[in-house]
């Protein structure tokens, strides 16, 4: 892996889209025909996916953590701003950022507080000061399903685990490639059961973002398989990895996960945003896997 890799801003690359469509009898939204092989159909062989808001919901929440800890900090150089003010500012560049490692977020704080004639903490301070904080808040929720008093389930996208059975019962190899942390992704994939599905293929940032990237893990993906881009299927919230499958040409389905609701319904900014970056389909959960499986595989009729 090459170091020094910046992750791209988001760049909305589709502003029209035509009319959508839908698998007959449920919520996968065909926005565009997935990548398919010049030489003619071939099934996925190797699925990436993000992992918090895509399989994961134990962070749940995590930007009434992100932004208060921003506003703090920004109020504490003296800006005349209001912290509703500061507040707004910080949500908007958190979101702007998200899907990107934490890190980015945390530089972006640094450069708004020296803006405002503060000395900023490094980066890295910041990023770890923000961790503590998140992990006051979800620390309930991790010795909930470590001693098994709360089942993996209620912490997943719904119907994580039957999808991610099906792809392995059809023999595709399975990724993650995470923004947050290694050690906490690793762990909480443990906690959640899906170790047993990935392996020891679950990809997490280092201290030093330079050295990772989703990019990054893609072109190991596809240099260590032998295998060009339109083998690679992707899922995820955060545009970045979508952007980045969709660069090697693959198959990117956006998970526009309801993640307090767990609704069954599209998240409209997140849609929004994922179609926006080129997503292919648009899925709210994996509920109906089936039907999403199958169309991949090209097993199914045309959408209604």
């Amino acid at each position: 892996m090459n170091s020094g890799y910046y992750e791209e801003d988001y760049k909305r690359v589709a502003d029209r889209v035509g009319p959508t469509v839908f698998l007959p009898g449920s919520n996968v939204e065909i926005v565009r025909e997935p990548s398919r092989h010049p030489e003619g159909t071939r099934p996925p062989k190797h699925v990436l996916f993000d992992f918090d808001g895509t399989l994961s919901l134990i962070r749940e929440g995590w930007p009434d953590v992100m932004v208060p800890m921003m506003v703090e900090i920004l109020q504490a150089t003296g800006t005349a701003e209001s912290p509703a003010e500061l507040h707004d500012l910080a949500f908007e560049f958190v979101m702007q950022l998200n899907g990107k490692q934490t890190i980015y977020q945390m530089i972006r704080l640094a450069e708004e507080v020296r803006k405002r004639g503060g000395t900023p903490e490094e980066p890295i301070r910041y990023k770890k000061r923000y961790h503590d904080r998140l992990m006051e808040r979800i620390t309930g929720r991790r010795e909930a399903l470590r001693s098994g008093k709360v089942a993996p389930e209620e912490m997943l996208v719904p119907c994580s685990l039957p999808m991610l059975g099906e792809l392995r019962r059809r023999g595709a190899d399975l990724y993650v490639a995470s923004g947050t942390d290694q050690q906490y992704v690793v762990d909480e994939a443990r906690l959640l059961g899906l170790d047993h599905y990935f392996g020891t293929k679950i990809y997490g940032a280092p201290d030093d973002h330079t050295t990772y990237s989703k990019a990054m893990v893609i072109e190991r993906i596809l240099r260590e398989n032998e295998v060009e881009g339109t083998s690679l299927l992707g899922f995820g919230d955060g545009y970045v990895e979508i952007q980045n499958v969709k660069s090697v040409g693959g198959t990117a389905v956006a998970v526009a996960s309801d993640e307090a609701g767990r609704s069954g319904k599209p998240d409209p900014w997140k849609r929004d945003r994922l179609i926006g970056v080129g997503a292919d389909l648009v899925i709210p959960d994996y509920r109906h896997w089936r039907q999403l499986t199958a169309y991949l595989w090209n097993e199914t009729d045309e959408p209604a």
